[in-house]
This record gives structure tokens, C-alpha cells and sequence, in this order.
């Protein structure tokens, strides 16, 4: 298709995430990807420092996952998983089984990470249910936090500051505790758990659930916290009878420097989400993965089974990429990429904190974030981005990165750079 027709249906008829139609700022069109690169229909080339918002962690275009595609696609794309099963799904199964906590050893596979909430959820309502506690149905989630854009994950996002404020009248109304405010790298301060810790004890009996994102705040700010804040969580569910979530759709797979964010805490939790980076970029597909003990005493309950079945649950292309994604992964050395690039983000970063606007500049693992001061003008930055050869999303207040796990460090210093000169040249009108 030709430039001039894509732009007519796109500005015509298409919609984007959070925009109106037309999209405003107008898209970049791109034609192809490869690597750590976006190819432009123009012709351009830009550095891709979002992994198209944390998926991509092998670069786009990768051998191996293309190989992992062709090989399924050419025995089946798709078959429904109700009442039959297959070895794409098992296969990945078994993976999941391997990198994540023993105690969490039941996978339930569902197409996007907020289904994997909305699968979260109810699984706690139900395993609740189960045993008489109809009234253990609400959440218990933190100011700050995201979980997606379907119903009940909107429920438990920040009800302010987040991005679904306008639905606050007709949501599922939940509790959300302060958000924490030692940041990761501080030194601990045990008042912070005491605002959660108030509510947990006041609230316990209706609370079937607390729901969070494990050490990294995503879309709701980019905001690190401390690890031992979530280690309280674990302790103070514990003792007042609560379920824990661990949302780590954007944590997962290394992005932090650990193989799964909880794992900066030390903690199990009773239910884990996974997404994004699950299948490398290629297709969409998410896990909710709980214990025996909760899927079988939700086994239990009036049902006698879970409550929920997507039509493309368990979908084998999806399912043999992931496979060999987390193979990809385990088999290279994503740690000492990922802590090459947190080095590089650290030394190359800093140094936007003398810009004027800049309120802080914040790292963990691979990802980077530049906090200002007041909301950014995404259509200039971009523009000035993209003068520069790189393609970033900036939301809010915050530019930040998360680059693919093969960039190299010249690479990432092209994008702290072009951060810097973008901030710079937008100061300097």
C-alpha cells in the first residue's frame, strides 16, 4: 500500500491506543523492523528504545522465533482449547514451570496481560467462594499502580492519577493503599508499609486479594520502590488471611534484572501475571499462574470448575514462539546484557538532571526514566526524537526507554543522548 492510501484509512478510520481519530500526534508509518530498528516507509531508520512497550526484548525480525512461526503455523495456527490440548501449550507450560516459584505450578493461558488480571481476579473471588467467604470480594491495590484497560483491571489502577479516572463512577470500587515512597536503591524505612498495613488490618475480612506490581510501577509513573516493602506485603497477607498478586506483565523476563521482579524480595505470591515479553513481541499472550492449593479448592466451589475460557486460550502459534522466546532467553547471557545496559543508562542519563524541567532521572535493569517537571509535548519530542534517529513514547511527564536486551552500548548511549538533546533543544525553544 502506498503512503498516501495508508495515511487516508489511518486518519480516517483507524483507531490508536489513547488517541481520537485522527491520531494526534499523526503516526509514524513503518514498513518493516529487524533488530534493534524501525524502517520507515520513508525510508528512515530509527533505534527502537521501547521494545514496542516492553515485548520485544530479542529485537524485531529474530531468526529463531521466525524458525519457532514457520514450524507451527505449518501444522496448525489455531485450535480451540476447550476439551483438546497440544504440545505448543504443554511445551511452554513445562517452561513456565521452570522459572517460577515451585508453589506456583497451575498455568492458566489467556490472550492479552489484562485478561491475565481480570483471570487473576476471579480466580481469588472464586477460591474465596469456595469456602463460604462470598464477603472476601474486594481488592486491595497501591496508588501509582496499572493493570490494564479491560473492567476489573481498571479497578485496580490508580483511581486518580491513572488513566481511567473518567470510569470512576462505575468501576468496582476497591482500597489502594499510599503509594510507597522509599524509592529502590534508599535506604528501607519501615513507616512506609504503615498506611498499607492500616488498611489490611481495618479492611481484612472483605479483601480477597492485594494486587501490585512488583518493585516497578509501569505505565502508572515508572516508579522503583523498595524491595523490602513488597517483602511486608508478603508477611502482612500472610497474617490477615489475603491472597497475593504479583502483576509482573511488564517485569517479567529479565526486564529488571531479575528473572521475575519478586524475586528482589525473595517472595512466592499466590497468583503471578505474565505478558508482554511472553512470546518476544511476535503475538499476544499472557499466563496466570497459581497454586494447587487455590486451583483446587476452587475445584471445589458451587461450579466445580474456574469461570473463565477465552476463545483463543492456549493459541499453539503464540504458545511455540513463547517456547522458544524463554529458551532465547535462558540460553544467552540476558543477564550481563541487561545490567550493560542499566550501567550505560546510569552513566549516560544522568546528566539530564541539570536540564532545566528535569525533576529526577530514575534506573533499574534496562529501563531508564527521565521525570519532569510538567506534562511533555509528545509531538515535538518525538519530532526531535526522530531528527535524531530514535524512536521513543513519552507519557505524562516522564521520558523513559526500555530498549530490547540486544542493543549495545553504543546504541543505548544514542538514545541517552537524543533524550538529552531533545529535553536541551525543547528548553531551548
Amino acid at each position: 500500500m502506498d503512503l498516501q492510501e495508508l495515511r487516508r484509512l489511518d486518519t480516517q478510520h483507524i483507531w490508536h491506543p489513547y488517541t481520537a481519530i485522527p491520531a494526534n500526534p499523526e503516526p509514524y508509518p513503518v514498513e518493516s523492523a529487524a533488530g534493534v530498528y524501525l524502517t520507515l516507509k520513508d525510508g528512515r531508520q530509527l533505534l527502537d528504545g521501547m521494545s514496542s512497550w516492553w515485548s520485544a526484548i530479542h529485537g524485531y525480525n529474530h531468526p529463531v522465533l521466525n524458525q519457532a512461526a514457520h514450524q507451527q503455523i505449518d501444522k496448525m495456527a489455531h485450535v480451540m482449547f476447550g476439551g483438546l490440548t497440544h504440545d505448543a501449550a504443554a511445551e511452554l507450560v513445562k517452561r513456565l514451570l521452570a522459572i517460577t516459584p515451585e508453589a506456583l505450578n497451575q498455568v492458566f493461558l489467556s490472550d492479552s496481560g489484562s485478561v491475565s488480571v481480570e483471570v487473576a481476579l476471579k480466580m481469588a473471588i472464586q477460591y474465596w467462594q469456595a469456602q463460604n467467604k462470598s464477603g472476601k470480594n474486594r481488592f486491595l491495590a497501591l496508588k501509582g499502580g496499572y493493570h490494564g484497560d479491560t473492567f476489573a483491571a481498571m479497578s485496580v489502577c490508580d483511581p486518580v492519577n491513572g488513566m481511567h479516572h473518567l470510569f470512576s463512577g462505575i468501576l468496582p470500587q476497591h482500597y489502594f493503599a499510599p503509594r510507597p515512597s522509599v524509592c529502590f536503591d534508599d535506604e528501607w524505612d519501615a513507616n512506609d508499609i504503615a498506611g498499607f498495613a492500616e488498611i489490611l488490618q481495618e479492611q481484612h475480612e472483605h479483601i480477597a486479594a492485594v494486587i501490585l506490581e512488583p518493585v516497578v510501577q509501569g505505565a502508572g509513573g515508572m516508579w522503583f520502590y523498595h524491595p523490602q516493602y513488597l517483602k511486608a506485603v508478603r508477611k502482612l497477607c500472610d497474617e490477615y488471611d489475603v491472597l497475593l498478586i504479583a502483576d509482573e506483565i511488564a517485569t517479567g523476563f529479565g526486564r529488571t534484572g531479575k528473572l521475575l521482579a519478586c524475586e528482589h524480595a525473595a517472595i512466592t505470591p499466590d497468583i503471578i501475571c505474565l505478558g508482554k515479553a511472553l512470546t518476544g513481541g511476535y503475538l499476544t499472550l499472557a499466563a496466570t499462574i497459581t497454586t494447587s492449593q487455590i486451583s483446587q479448592t476452587i475445584a471445589t466451589s458451587e461450579a466445580h470448575c474456574f469461570m473463565h475460557g477465552p476463545t483463543f486460550m492456549g493459541n499453539p502459534l503464540a504458545c511455540r514462539i513463547a517456547a522458544a522466546s524463554v529458551d532465547l532467553l535462558l540460553q544467552s547471557d540476558w543477564q550481563d546484557r541487561v545490567m550493560r545496559i542499566e550501567k550505560t543508562l546510569r552513566e549516560h542519563l544522568d546528566i539530564c538532571r541539570a536540564l532545566p524541567g528535569v525533576a529526577d532521572v530514575r534506573v533499574l535493569g534496562a529501563i531508564g526514566v527521565v521525570e519532569m517537571t510538567e506534562p511533555v509535548d509528545v509531538d515535538s519530542i518525538q519530532q526531535r526524537l526522530a531528527a535524531q534517529g530514535v524512536w521513543l513514547r513519552p507519557f505524562g511527564r516522564l521520558i523513559y526507554t526500555m530498549p530490547p536486551y540486544i542493543m549495545t552500548v553504543e546504541q543505548v548511549k544514542k538514545l541517552c543522548s537524543a533524550i538529552y538533546h531533545s529535553i536541551a533543544k525543547g528548553n531551548a525553544g
